[in-house]
């Protein structure tokens, strides 16, 4: 889910909760304290019909039989152990990529470290050859109730945290309760349909959901960590700290220095390790994470083999900085891997909660500001192809004009939405490559004058006589030529455009807090979006801090149509409304569309074995990959 690197490179990331997949329930009195219940009454049982399952998925659909060994895309013989070192690329919640302060990464407060989902099982795991199956972690099997409501997850009696300790279905009422409760407000706005979770028995947990549920919320709640209630029975959940959190997952913390870097070490003995989800995967001892806050800096850092991978995000880096000497002798390689996700939206989100910004005339005035194919051609190698929409590089995605179903779903809200609706979906306008588009700068002028914005002594002004001011800020200085032409364009429109350096921690709490008027980000989905899109677009996640709906979207019609997706019964019909919603958020004219590319470019030291095929929705690093020790000492020989 979601949430991007676009903020200091020029291709974003989504944040890990891209499924996410990248909130909860009331905790009862003494949750906290240890003891978890279920509301009164809650008895309900699975019926007699309902049988054990070994998978889950939004449709019902699994590639992956009951006795299955292990995913496709892994070597179920890889070796174990080395280390797989890098800057982070993926990243989730609070957490950060070029700082931290803190080693909870699942609440609002502080800046977490990034990798700390390593250290914590879940009930499911994700099979990332699939759009959105996920099958038996932390819990062996589970029931769903006739009417999908429910969902009853039968522990693995082996399973247990790292001090020794059993990890139990009480465990798990406790986790889900505290997140809807205490978690992140992206967390805790995914968990809003969760009703309740009683753990009748150590081994069993029923997670109860809203009638109307979205489809995804279960899948949701199923990849979330387990944590002890024990511990936290002796300190707040919600609180940022540097203590070591006790962990259940095949990770666990070993060193670190805040803001440096942060290490993690196999847990040599870690009770999942042989079940089909994990096999051929967290094959590597150490797994580390370093800390730049610049990234001229970090690719430095590389060279010199301070850390072993990278992703690569900047087009002049990859066109023109791998010229040093292990590159050259083969010791540094590259690859470019397929990305089948859809690529999402990254660009400049307009905070329309700001009243200068209230006109989509004048929003569109900024789209057409922007230089893409001057950028493109000019700074990023023409590497990139020019966003269009929300769900770009995918079926979900809006094009031409409406069909019939499409038209269903929308005819309702004619009168409501802009009548471009009903005809071929908004498209930002493409240049003359000059970075000084004549026609579409007369353009802006017109959508502005239409707008009752007003022009005296070169300054713009609002309808209610306010100077228009615009500050973009940025965190690392490598996006600062993407935003230079982009505002001199601004500024010959009569904006006074101006842009600010900021450290990390100063940038997530002005975005968490909405305090800022454009800012860069993006978002990416997955190939079955659902509940998660409230948290993006709709009503309530513009009235949420820390929700990842920047643009402050607060449509009834946008509502409904998130609502539609939530419910969709069949792949089809989530198709189908997922096309109407794009069209409707395009022609909201939200955000400055930026670029995306379909791949990942990525670089690494060549001391790694990996395996023939990539997951398909996934890069699968280092998650599939090993450490190749003869390779490894290859190297060393070569310096």
């Amino acid at each position: 889910m979601v949430v991007g690197r676009g903020e200091s490179g020029e291709d974003g990331i989504a944040r890990l909760t891209r499924a996410s997949r990248r909130s909860v329930l009331r905790l009862v009195a003494g949750a906290a304290a240890g003891a978890v219940a279920g509301p009164v009454g809650f008895t309900a049982t699975p019926s007699a019909q309902a049988a054990e399952r070994h998978g889950i998925s939004a449709f019902g659909e699994l590639k992956y039989p009951p006795d299955f060994r292990h995913f496709d895309y892994v070597d179920p013989d890889a070796p174990k152990g080395g280390i797989f070192s890098q800057i982070g690329s993926t990243f989730q919640y609070n957490q950060n990529p070029s700082t931290f302060n803190s080693l909870n990464s699942f609440i609002f407060k502080g800046v977490a470290a990034l990798g700390m989902e390593m250290t914590f099982a879940s009930l499911m795991a994700r099979a990332f050859d699939e759009r959105d199956a996920m099958y038996g972690q932390a819990a062996r099997a589970v029931r769903i109730f006739d009417d999908g409501l429910a969902y009853q997850f039968l522990l693995r009696p082996g399973a247990t945290f790292h001090d020794g300790s059993k990890l139990t279905a009480h465990d798990v009422a406790f986790s889900l309760n505290i997140l809807k409760e205490k978690g992140h407000p992206q967390i805790r706005q995914y968990l809003r349909q969760m009703l309740a979770v009683e753990a009748s028995d150590d081994l069993t947990a029923t997670v109860r959901f809203e009638p109307g549920r979205a489809r995804d919320v279960p899948l949701f709640a199923a990849g979330l960590p387990i944590f002890a209630r024990a511990y936290y029975a002796r300190q707040p959940f919600d609180e940022s700290t540097l203590e070591i959190p006790l962990g259940s997952g095949p990770y666990k913390v070993a060193r670190f220095e805040a803001n440096r870097y942060i290490e993690y070490e196999r847990v040599k003995d870690w009770w999942g390790a042989g079940l089909p989800t994990s096999r051929g995967r967290f094959n590597f001892d150490r797994i580390r994470y370093e800390f730049f806050r610049d990234r001229n800096v970090a690719f430095e850092g590389f060279k010199a083999k301070t850390y072993l991978f990278r992703e690569e995000f900047t087009s002049a880096t990859w066109a023109t900085r791998y010229d040093f000497p292990a590159f050259a002798d083969g010791r540094v390689r590259r690859a470019v891997l397929p990305d089948e996700n859809p690529s999402g939206a990254q660009g400049w989100f307009i905070n329309t909660r700001r009243e200068k910004f209230k006109d989509p005339r004048f929003r569109e005035a900024l789209i057409c500001a922007f230089d893409f194919e001057w950028t493109n051609k000019s700074i990023m190698y023409g590497s990139y192809l020019r966003t269009h929409s929300v769900f770009q590089n995918s079926d979900l995605m809006a094009d031409g004009k409406p069909g019939p179903d499409e038209l269903a779903l929308l005819e309702p809200f004619r009168g409501k939405v802009p009548d471009e609706v009903f005809g071929a979906p908004f498209v930002p306008p493409v240049s003359d490559g000059s970075g000084r588009d004549r026609a579409l700068l007369r353009r802006a002028v017109g959508l502005i004058r239409a707008a009752g914005f007003t022009l005296k002594d070169g300054k713009l002004f609002t309808p209610q006589g306010e100077r228009v001011t615009i500050e973009f800020f940025l965190e690392d200085p490598s996006f600062q030529p993407h935003h230079q032409l982009y505002i001199k364009n601004l500024i010959d429109l009569g904006i006074d455009a101006t842009l600010r350096f900021v450290d990390p921690a100063q940038g997530q709490a002005r975005v968490n807090d909405f305090d800022f008027d454009l800012v860069v980000k993006r978002y990416g989905f997955s190939t079955t979006p659902g509940d998660s899109l409230r948290a993006y677009f709709s009503s309530q996640g513009a009235a949420i801090k820390g929700s990842h709906n920047l643009a402050g979207i607060a449509d009834p019609v946008v509502d409904t149509l998130i609502e539609t997706i939530a419910a969709a019964p069949d792949r089809a019909a989530l198709v189908t409304a997922c096309r109407a919603l794009d069209r409707v958020l395009r022609a909201g004219r939200y955000w400055v569309p930026h670029w995306y590319k379909p791949s990942h470019w990525i670089a690494y030291w060549d001391t790694f074995g990996r395996p023939p095929h990539k997951p398909r929705y996934a890069r699968g690093i280092p998650d599939t990959w090993w450490y190749d020790a003869d390779k490894a000492a290859q190297l060393e020989r070569r310096g």
